[in-house]
């Protein structure tokens, strides 16, 4: 069976898209969604998103990892598929989605989506790093200079090390560069490499900043290797609302692909 895809990018996070609102993919089929996020013999992409029907919503958003299966939120993802169910006509400038059980709202103005995120209610510090869920299990490590790092090797030890043997997590080193600025490098799970942007991790370097102090604002710029993301909040006795994730969501190209 051939069937239509679409290439986004939010700030060099890529995913191929599928309309499956006719319930026709095969969900279950871990090889086939690894083989077509494979970058030399697929589609190539750090995950694949369906975009479903479900009663309540504008559309629903099903998300899978490049290594096949499904995965937790995905804040770029969330982006690039708000601007596809847009190109769809599915909604004006304000849409309410349905991901992994939650509700997320987002809105689109000057090419830029608005990715309301879920509220952060509790935040781990040790004295190396902090940790968190922003919609996924995120580690936050400050470092002098990221550019340098090694992030496959680190990121990976960390990944598969403790405290997270069990579930795993993704890591971020984080080095600051104003006080409103923060450059961010990220090791995504389910990826199993680095990638240039991870949505639910610069969300989660933005909440980790200002609860160790680094910075005052609430508004915070995180510049990834993919592009330059930003960060709102309200925080209240550590505690974290109205957090949301603005970016670029863009359209790459469409294709056709032969699923069997």
């Amino acid at each position: 069976m051939k069937i239509e895809f679409y290439k986004y990018q939010g700030a060099g996070n890529d995913f191929v898209i599928i309309d499956n609102r006719m319930d026709f993919f095969p969900k279950k089929n871990v090889e086939l969604i690894k083989k077509i996020c494979d970058r030399r013999f697929g589609v190539g992409a750090d995950g694949l998103m369906l975009l479903e029907n479900v009663k309540g919503f504008d559309f629903r958003m099903v998300y899978f990892n490049a290594d096949g299966f499904p995965g937790s939120m995905c804040g770029n993802g969330g982006r690039c598929l708000v601007s596809f169910a847009h190109s769809l006509d599915l909604f004006d400038s304000e849409t309410s989605f349905q991901a992994n059980g939650e509700h997320y709202t987002a809105r689109m103005a000057n090419g830029q989506v608005s990715l309301q995120m879920l509220d952060v209610d509790e935040l781990k510090a040790s004295d190396d790093y902090v940790f968190l869920d922003t919609g996924s299990p995120h580690h936050v490590q400050f470092e002098k200079n990221v550019k340098e790092l090694d992030v496959f090797a680190r990121g990976r030890k960390i990944r598969f090390g403790d405290p997270y043997r069990e579930a795993g997590t993704n890591v971020n080193f984080v080095e600051q560069v104003d006080e409103n600025t923060f450059k961010v490098r990220t090791y995504e799970r389910g990826v199993e490499n680095e990638t240039l942007s991870c949505g639910t991790g610069v969300t989660a370097v933005a909440l980790a900043s200002y609860y160790l102090g680094k910075t005052l604002s609430n508004k915070l710029k995180i510049q990834t290797e993919g592009g330059d993301l930003q960060v709102d909040f309200t925080a209240e006795n550590g505690k974290f609302s109205n957090v949301v994730l603005t970016g670029p969501a863009t359209f790459v190209y469409k294709g056709n692909i032969e699923i069997k």
